[in-house]
């Protein structure tokens, strides 16, 4: 068995970075994760060079430890029709195969980080490493002055990870764990709430302020100006949360999740079975190949929404944040299928409050410093969208305690909002539109 464990050592010289030792964790043996499969070492130990045998470890195991590998072969597909100009479609199609397995091997990795760091930080690295895809394609956007596409698809975002990827975490959960009680830290969750709540804030005030004025053309100046202060405002409360999650009070949420892990009925100590380095490694250089098929399944959504006949809202709201999401969703309904709720609920309410308090304000603030105008006036019926879903988690999570019917709750506000976009044909241009009166080209006018 200690040949089987070399290439780990070798990287990380002891085994005092194990889970039990370090965190005091146990993990669930849990047949519901089907996605994964236990690798074979013994030919691999067999050989003789050491950097070799670190290399051939970590490939059989990140590589060839899913049984999605299969569609592993989608990703040079999808990258070789958009260099060879293939059919769009083609590019749309395989650029969504490739991400499917991506997504389950970066929870897989996200997993075995969380053995070194502890499972508030591995949360907090899923939903990361989700929304650099999501920051990648608002940045490329604004830089075409497609301002009304950062917001439907930023706000979607927010809408899939508290409604859809919380609700199929806690539904998967709870019926994956019907024998047991679902618990899980309400501080965290409180936390994630609050500050959802104080971007709910920043966004209606500009939305009450253009409805409240005179006329449009009177309060658009205004209303930007209040945006780029409340975004502002935003940055900052997402640093102090940073630091208050994984510097003042690290231990304490730490020691909270061992202490609700360790009633579980069967405990089996989590060994890692990559390297802290390579994981970093591997969690890099896959998301980065993520932000690539997410780029490639934007350029050529347009084309799929003419073949199939979807709206471009409900493609922009829906849609996009899907595949945005995907590394989040399959990370947190796996993490919930193994009983580990608060690792899910860091990557649900934690990716949903980065986007809240991060990536929206600082596309403000960088289409602030292009000259291009964009405010944190989202229309009526999305803001009232998503006030309807922070307030409905909020009421989700308050008592501490998980089953089904809470997730299924979730899943069904999601349902009845897609509907609503779906049947809704607003222009794409309506009512995101900065007009002063003297231009009404989008991201044109001064302010």
């Amino acid at each position: 068995m200690a040949s089987l464990q070399e290439p780990w050592l070798l990287e990380n010289g002891n085994l005092k970075g194990s889970s039990k030792e370090r965190h005091g964790r146990t993990a669930h043996n849990m047949s519901s994760s089907s996605l994964r499969k236990k690798s074979d070492l013994t030919l691999v130990s067999k050989v003789k060079c050491g950097m070799l045998r670190l290399l051939l470890t970590n490939l059989q195991e990140v590589i060839l430890g899913t049984k999605l590998s299969v569609l592993f072969p989608a990703i040079p597909l999808a990258i070789a029709a958009q260099c060879y100009g293939f059919g769009r479609p083609w590019i749309f199609a395989l650029s969504l195969l490739g991400l499917t397995p991506l997504a389950e091997r970066i929870s897989f990795i996200t997993e075995q980080i969380a053995c070194y760091t502890g499972p508030t930080v591995g949360g907090l690295l899923n939903a990361t490493c989700g929304n650099a895809t999501e920051l990648i394609i608002a940045i490329f956007a604004l830089w075409q002055h497609k301002v009304e596409v950062v917001k439907y698809s930023l706000l979607g975002s927010i809408l899939s990870n508290l409604l859809l990827v919380l609700g199929t975490s806690l539904f998967c959960g709870g019926i994956a764990n019907l024998g047991r009680e679902q618990k899980y830290d309400r501080r965290q969750a409180d936390v994630n709430a609050l500050l959802l709540l104080l971007a709910l804030l920043c966004h209606m005030l500009p939305l009450l302020f253009r409805i409240s004025g005179a006329s449009a053309s009177l309060t658009a100046v205004p209303t930007l100006q209040l945006s780029r202060a409340s975004s502002i405002v935003m940055l900052v409360a997402y640093i102090t949360y940073i630091i208050f999650q994984l510097v003042t009070h690290r231990q304490l949420f730490e020691a909270q999740e061992d202490s609700d892990e360790d009633d579980g009925d069967v405990n089996s100590e989590e060994t890692p079975v990559i390297g802290f380095r390579s994981g970093i490694v591997w969690l890099v250089g896959m998301t980065a190949v993520v932000a690539l098929l997410s780029e490639y399944v934007v350029g050529t959504i347009e084309d799929a929404s003419e073949s199939w006949g979807l709206s471009v809202s409900f493609i922009s709201i829906i849609l996009l944040p899907i595949v945005g999401n995907a590394a989040e969703h399959a990370g947190a309904v796996i993490f919930a299928f193994k009983n580990k709720l608060d690792i899910s609920l860091g990557v649900a309410l934690g990716s949903a409050t980065q986007i809240s308090l991060f990536v929206v304000p600082l596309c403000v603030v960088v289409s602030w410093m292009l000259g291009i105008n964009m405010d944190l006036n989202f229309n009526l019926l999305e803001t009232g969208a998503l006030a309807i879903s922070i307030i409905t988690t909020a009421f989700t999570l308050q008592d501490g305690t998980s089953h089904y019917l809470k997730g299924l709750t979730l899943m069904l506000c999601y349902v009845v909002i897609g509907a609503c976009f779906f049947v809704s044909k607003t222009p794409l241009n309506y009512g995101n539109v900065i007009d002063l009166g003297v231009n009404s080209e989008v991201g044109v006018i001064t302010a």
